[in-house]
């Protein structure tokens, strides 16, 4: 590779370490996700009409919270939570569904399926904001033939690392165990709306969960603390499965329970009131914000995965991490960070930098060709990766 760069990873560990994972029914987290949604149906009618994937960029979207009265034993929505569905994508014709109709109800049906308490036709309106696409940018998207590598339509950043620590896996897999659960059966209560915040000072970890309880599940406020002591339980036992016994869990930690005042909803997210959302402020494409990792500012969600660098090249930089350390037994962790060119073939980065941590602090110099090896297979993967996309089985967020 022309451009690579492969240097020593310093990492000491720092006594102080923080994770933080916001959940299905985040405000953040929804607009990410129907965004996402928004391209692969797009990428699917697409191909369907025209046989290829035509330019698209719908990565803005904002969720503005609605107005609500949550009750035990019920609530009312007020006013509904709307979103505003904004970007640019090519027009798909005049057959069929419209974008805007694709958008829209695409929208609907990520959210019937993925937050059980939300009515979406009476908790819910939607605000349609997506215009055609630039011409300079239609033309660079189509200056290649269909067998040819796409061109880069930024020049962006993305940025990935290998491998997780404990703490990290361990905030992942509380809001994934939280939202994998049969929702109607285990737990009715507990609202997809969870954000995970973990905290190691030195030997000690601390883990704040916030999680929007459903105000029709429970009679009265024992039932509410039952349910908050069962979610403290469930973190505490998965917190002993990744090694951290002694953790320290906080549930809604914001309640006054003497007061009557707790986390109670009646949709199960923040949406509903208290909370707003948009695009790319929430997890990264690993799942997770890190404040003492590199880290990407860049919106995956939404944007094209054809030549869009600010989507691709931070899943392949996660991707090039994850195969050095499992390629290269004496690699123990590795940095990656690559820099598009616009106009450049996204096969081709304008800078790739790999930082690696060897056993026994031993010289990274002898990986230099290997590693190059290995970020050029990965690399040579992406236009491969446009189906996995579409299909939706990259996780961005």
């Amino acid at each position: 590779m022309e451009h690579l760069v492969v240097s020593r990873l310093n990492v000491d560990e720092d006594s102080v370490e923080i994770v933080e994972r916001k959940g299905l029914g985040h405000p953040d987290t929804i607009c990410d996700a129907i965004a996402e949604t928004l391209s692969r149906n797009l990428c699917r009618e697409y191909r369907q009409r025209f046989g290829t994937i035509l330019h698209h960029n719908v990565d803005k979207a904002l969720l503005s919270g609605g107005r609500s009265a949550p009750a035990f034993g019920g609530g009312t929505v007020l006013a509904p939570i709307n979103i505003c569905l904004a970007g640019r994508a090519a027009d798909v014709g005049t057959e069929g569904a419209s974008i805007k109709e694709i958008a829209i109800e695409g929208s609907r049906a990520w959210m019937r399926a993925n937050l059980h308490a939300v009515d979406v036709e009476h908790h819910v309106s939607f605000r349609w904001l997506v215009h055609p696409v630039s011409g300079d940018l239609q033309d660079l998207f189509s200056r290649r033939r269909t067998d040819e590598i796409p061109l880069a339509n930024d020049t962006s950043i993305g940025v990935g690392y290998a491998p997780l620590s404990p703490l990290e896996n361990l905030v992942l897999a509380v809001e994934k165990r939280v939202n994998r659960r049969d929702r109607q059966r285990d737990h009715p209560a507990w609202g997809e709306d969870v954000k995970v915040m973990g905290i190691r000072h030195g030997g000690t970890v601390h883990l704040t969960v916030a999680c929007a309880m459903i105000g029709k599940c429970l009679a009265h406020l024992d039932d509410y603390r039952a349910e908050t002591s069962a979610l403290e339980r469930v973190v505490h036992a998965l917190a002993a499965e990744h090694g951290m016994s002694d953790c320290r869990v906080r549930v809604n930690a914001a309640d006054n329970l003497s007061a009557g005042a707790v986390y109670l909803t009646v949709t199960g997210t923040s949406g509903e009131n208290g909370d707003d959302g948009q695009v790319g402020r929430g997890n990264r494409v690993n799942g997770l914000i890190t404040p003492c990792r590199p880290m990407s500012l860049e919106a995956a969600a939404g944007k094209n995965p054809v030549s869009h660098v600010g989507k691709l090249y931070n899943v392949v930089a996660c991707e090039v991490a994850r195969a050095l350390i499992a390629t290269i037994p004496e690699i123990q962790a590795a940095q990656c960070l690559m820099v598009s060119r616009i106009g450049a073939p996204i096969t081709n980065p304008a800078l790739l930098q790999i930082k690696l941590r060897t056993e026994e602090g031993g010289p990274v110099a002898q990986f230099q060709k290997r590693a190059g090896e290995i970020a050029d297979d990965q690399l040579a993967r992406l236009p491969r990766l446009i189906d996995d996309f579409v299909a939706g089985t990259v996780e961005i967020f």
